[in-house]
């Protein structure tokens, strides 16, 4: 979902939206770029970590107070619009993720390793969901090195042991991980595929409204979480 999407479901109307996204691509990134605060758009970077560093800094210019105050502070707006985008849904920040396990004093070797691995899709949480699953856990597709082991409850805000557990995971085809990872699609109790009105022509990425999955009770919570928290409306 790109910013002006994500606006618009957040409920602002449409010249609102458009407003902050051209603060963003035009003014903001003009005056991050020329003052060197950055190489890239402000539109173009991903992590939440960066975009707050440049964003501090960005507040510093005195191009942007001027323009801010006379502008009733509408460019302050859009850069905490765009860093709630990026921060929203638990969305992913690997490079944090890991910094934040190897300063975490009350882990042990073993498990910084392990969890480091779990969240670059690697490790122990990978071979528990494909010890579970066998296959994806929806198409069935049974070539497990094409397969990505995705957290139903995202990364961000488990514990440390829901992090590793193998019921809080689903193993999927790409396209069916990005989709339900971006909460694009979700599944209900009895395990029937739902989709959100912003995932446009899913059959052209081989997503169906008869896919069903096999959940068991002990995916439930996580599953429950996904359908409240992650996933973007019936």
């Amino acid at each position: 979902m790109n910013f002006y999407a994500w606006l618009r479901h957040r409920g602002l109307s449409p010249s609102s939206a458009s407003k902050y996204v051209g603060a963003i691509e035009g003014a903001l990134s003009t005056w991050a770029t020329e003052a060197g605060l950055t190489s890239t758009p402000l539109a173009a970077l991903t992590s939440k970590v960066a975009f707050d560093r440049v964003d501090a800094l960005v507040r510093g210019l005195s191009v942007f107070q001027e323009r801010n105050a006379r502008g009733h502070h509408m460019y302050s707006s859009a850069l905490v619009k765009f860093g709630e985008y990026l921060g929203d849904s638990f969305a992913s920040d690997v490079e944090a993720d890991i910094e934040q396990i190897l300063e975490d004093s009350s882990l042990t070797r073993t498990e910084r390793t392990d969890l480091v691995k779990c969240r670059i899709g690697q490790g122990t949480f990978r071979q528990r969901v494909v010890t579970y699953w066998k296959s994806c856990s929806v198409t069935g597709y049974t070539d497990t090195r094409v397969l990505l082991a995705s957290h139903i409850k995202p990364w961000r805000a488990c514990t440390n042991a829901e992090r590793l557990d193998p019921f809080n995971g689903l193993l999927l085809t790409p396209n069916l991980d990005r989709a339900f990872d971006g909460g694009l699609v979700t599944f209900s109790k009895d395990g029937g595929i739902v989709f959100s009105v912003l995932l446009t022509q899913p059959y052209k990425l081989g997503i169906t409204p008869d896919m069903k999955i096999k959940l068991a009770p002990k995916h439930e919570a996580f599953m429950g979480f996904h359908r409240e928290h992650m996933f973007r409306g019936a």
